[in-house]
C-alpha cells in the first residue's frame, strides 16, 4: 500500500473510518471525505495522531453533483492521479415495512446509487492518470438475488442493487483500459473500532460474525493483486 493514493467516501465513521485508518497505517496517502467537513477532519486527526501525515479531509455529499465535482477538483490540486477510488458512502435506512419510511428518507437512500455513479464519473480522469487504477465499491449482500438477511428498508435494497448493476457493466467497459472494478457484497458484519484494544484480539472463528478486520483485509487483498488479476466480485457466505 506504500504511496498509493486512495480516495474514500463516508469516512467519518463506521467502516469508512476503518478503511481510512487501515490504508493510512499501511502507507497510503488518503483523501477521505464525509458529508460534514468536521466529521472528515476527526478521522484525519486520528490518523495524524497515529503518525500519518499524508491524509487530507474533504466535505462531500455524494448525492450532490457540485459537491462531488468540488471533491474531485480538491484532490486534483493535491495529487496528479488517484490509484484507488473506494466507494463506501451510502445512506442506511432500517425498516422491514415499505410504508413506514418517510418519502424523503427513501429518496435519500436510493440516491446513494446515483452518488456512486457521480463519484466514478468525476474521478475517472484521475484514475486514468494512474498506472494501477482500481475502483472498489462496498455494495452489500442485500444486492444478492433472493437475499433476505438484511434488516434494511426496500429502498436500501434498491440502492445496493443499483450499485451492483452499475459496477457490473462498468467492469466490462473499463477493463480494456486496465481499470479494475471490484465490488464486495458483505452481509452484516461486526465493525470493531480499529483504534480499540478489541481490534487485535477479535475472535475470527467460523462461528463468529464477519469482522471489519476480515472485510478490510479482503479489500487490501483485492487491490494488491497483480494487474492481470481482475477480481470483479467478492461474495460472502451469510453468518450463522
Amino acid at each position: 500500500m506504500e504511496n498509493l493514493r486512495v480516495v474514500i467516501t463516508g469516512a467519518a465513521r463506521d467502516f469508512g473510518r476503518t478503511l481510512a485508518i487501515v490504508f493510512a497505517r499501511q502507507g497510503a496517502e488518503v483523501f477521505l471525505s464525509a458529508r460534514s467537513l468536521e466529521g472528515a477532519r476527526r478521522t484525519e486527526q486520528e490518523i495524524r495522531d497515529l503518525g500519518g501525515d499524508r491524509v487530507h479531509a474533504f466535505a462531500c455529499d455524494i448525492t450532490d453533483p457540485e459537491s462531488v465535482r468540488a471533491f474531485a477538483d480538491g484532490v486534483r490540486e493535491k495529487a496528479g492521479a488517484v490509484d484507488v477510488l473506494l466507494n463506501n458512502g451510502a445512506n442506511w435506512l432500517e425498516s422491514e415495512d415499505l410504508t413506514t419510511a418517510d418519502d424523503a428518507d427513501i429518496l435519500a437512500t436510493t440516491a446513494s446509487a446515483g452518488g456512486t455513479v457521480l463519484m466514478v464519473k468525476h474521478f475517472l480522469p484521475l484514475l486514468r492518470a494512474s498506472q494501477r487504477p482500481d475502483i472498489v465499491t462496498l455494495v452489500s449482500a442485500a444486492a444478492t438475488p433472493n437475499y433476505t438477511g438484511c434488516a434494511g428498508h426496500e429502498a436500501f435494497y434498491a440502492a445496493k442493487g443499483g450499485q451492483a448493476a452499475f459496477t457490473g457493466i462498468l467492469s466490462k467497459r473499463l477493463r480494456a483500459e486496465g481499470i479494475r472494478v471490484i465490488s464486495l457484497f458483505p452481509p452484516d458484519f461486526d465493525n470493531i473500532d480499529p483504534l480499540s484494544p478489541a481490534w487485535e484480539g477479535a475472535s475470527r472463528t467460523p462461528k463468529d460474525t464477519l469482522t471489519a478486520q476480515s472485510l478490510a483485509e479482503c479489500v487490501t487483498f483485492a487491490v494488491n493483486q497483480p494487474r492481470d488479476c481482475f477480481l470483479s466480485q467478492l461474495h460472502f457466505e451469510p453468518g450463522h
